[in-house]
């Protein structure tokens, strides 16, 4: 399965141990630090006087980025739950019996 089909299907957990998200986290980094200097060099190859336009990379790659970030993000977030022992985000009582507060 794809990352994209398991973003589609909402199959994927991410996992419940500190260090696997932390190395996952290195990795999303380390690709998204090459995604960012993909963008650049993308940039740096554009020169309109010629017709050379790389547009379409350009949106994909920061596409990518900003999908790494959000990654990033999501792992950074579990952890920080983890540390503070909060499990699974489960409504609260009042939510559960049909009161919003």
């Amino acid at each position: 399965m794809t990352r994209e089909d398991e973003s589609k299907s909402g199959d994927k957990r991410l996992s419940d141990d500190i260090n696997v998200l932390e190395a996952e986290v290195a990795q999303l980094t380390l690709e998204l630090e090459r995604t960012k200097h993909a963008v650049r060099r993308l940039r740096d190859e554009e020169d309109p006087a010629k017709g050379v336009y790389r547009h379409e990379e350009i949106f994909r790659a920061q596409q990518d980025k900003l999908r790494l970030d959000v990654e990033i993000q999501f792992r950074t977030n579990k952890i920080n739950r983890i540390k503070l022992g909060i499990g699974d985000m489960e409504p609260s009582e009042g939510v559960k019996n049909g009161f919003l507060f």
